[in-house]
């Protein structure tokens, strides 16, 4: 009776949840996605480009900060544009040290004037976000799947900024992000591309 009763609480809190994303969703007047394009593999695992765009019409973000939790033991090797805000234990290494060893690790943007060597397009503002714009930064995961198949998607992301509250969807496989060469005559694709879409909650 005791186990019924838990199961049913924690289906009620469940339900709360997504109750509480779709009515912001419903209610909110453009949104957040972030998107993980998968741009190519390596011998443990991935190399990555996230991007943030602001959908929202009148709303700057004025510092975001990301954060979600690994489904495996994967571990960030390196980031270019953003960091972690904290490495965690990676005693277990030896030599080459991971940038990130936290299974739920949180991610903030580069300051202006970083150099060169550790930007990549859209990054190193501060986390701040104006409406129409975009913030991007790359990583390179291991100790994760080296496939479409067997790399597994972050999940429980969040998004959030000072003074302002966002609830976030759960991550989504969608179809590959295509890109097109500075001289318009090819288009690549990224090898998975994966969603989640956060909408504004309330100001804090």
């Amino acid at each position: 009776m005791e186990s019924l009763f838990s199961a049913m609480i924690v289906l009620l809190l469940v339900s709360f949840s997504c109750l509480t994303y779709s009515e912001a969703r419903s209610s909110n007047n453009g949104h957040i996605t972030v998107k993980w394009d998968l741009m190519s593999w390596t011998p443990d695992g991935y190399v990555a480009v996230v991007t943030a765009y602001n959908y929202q019409k009148q709303r700057s973000v004025p510092g975001w900060t990301m954060s979600w939790r690994w489904t495996r033991k994967e571990v960030i090797w390196s980031m270019i544009g953003a960091q972690t805000t904290e490495q965690g234990d990676c005693s277990q290494y030896k030599g080459n040290i991971p940038h990130s060893c936290i299974r739920k690790p949180t991610v903030v943007d580069l300051l202006p004037g970083t150099p060169y060597n550790q930007q990549i397009a859209n990054c190193c503002k501060s986390g701040v976000l104006k409406p129409g714009l975009e913030s991007s930064f790359q990583l390179a995961v291991g100790a994760a799947g080296t496939s479409k198949k067997t790399a597994r998607m972050p999940v429980n992301f969040m998004f959030s900024a000072p003074k302002q509250q966002y609830i976030c969807g759960p991550t989504k496989n969608v179809r590959s992000t295509k890109f097109i060469t500075a001289d318009g005559r090819r288009i690549t694709s990224a090898m998975a591309t994966w969603n989640i879409t956060c909408v504004f909650h309330k100001a804090i």
